[in-house]
């Protein structure tokens, strides 16, 4: 029997979904639905209402759809807890998972130890489809409350497009500002969107960019 590294997302989803609908076996309806969507990532960021009112799913595949996405996404952060996480693919590879499928702005401070590993994950706001406002006070509170001994900023855009936009530039610098006076080592600020042709990681990193 392949193992689940041989098989294609068409068979992974239809492995989930497990029956089809009249006229379209499992396969089909896999594939018509990364077709619809265009991309794996695209189709995780789809809520379970969404999911159910797609022709061929309905309530049940979609919680086995949306259920199957959320373990993927706990499972890359357990992987992750006794690792150093001082680069930010490390960031991404915690983080990606879960809010590449947002349809709004989350902002959320990953608190570190002595060793750069991780404590927890704190969320400091949740915005709009294009924005997340924070100030920082309070993306450094729980590092305060905790006692991490570092941080790393991590927001995600929606559009899947990482690019900063001069308000996330100027977040940083209030951030890198902030962290001077409180003495609390700020890692880096890292942007998380979806992968993209070429050399595109998904992500940007102020850090590689220079600018922390």
């Amino acid at each position: 029997m392949r193992g689940s590294d041989a098989l294609s997302d068409c068979e992974l989803i239809a492995i989930l979904l497990r029956t089809g609908m009249q006229g379209a076996n499992a396969i089909e309806v896999a594939r018509q639905l990364l077709a619809r969507f265009g991309s794996l990532g695209a189709l995780a960021r789809c809520s379970v209402k969404e999911l159910s009112a797609i022709k061929g799913i309905g309530p049940a595949k979609a919680v086995q759809l949306a259920a199957a996405f959320g373990l993927g996404a706990r499972l890359a952060r357990e992987s992750l807890v006794r690792v150093k996480m001082d680069e930010p693919r490390l960031i991404y590879e915690l983080l990606g998972p879960e809010m590449r499928a947002l349809h709004q702005e989350s902002l959320r401070v990953v608190l570190l130890d002595t060793r750069l590993q991780l404590l927890r994950v704190e969320e400091i706001s949740l915005g709009s489809m294009d924005q997340s406002v924070a100030h920082p006070r309070e993306i450094f509170r729980p590092a305060l409350i905790y006692s991490a001994y570092a941080v790393i900023v991590a927001h995600n855009h929606p559009s899947g497009d990482p690019t900063p936009s001069e308000a996330d530039r100027r977040l940083t610098r209030r951030l890198r500002e902030a962290a001077t006076v409180l003495q609390i080592s700020l890692l880096d600020h890292v942007i998380i969107g979806a992968p993209g042709p070429g050399a595109n990681p998904g992500y940007v990193s102020f850090k590689e960019l220079g600018l922390l």
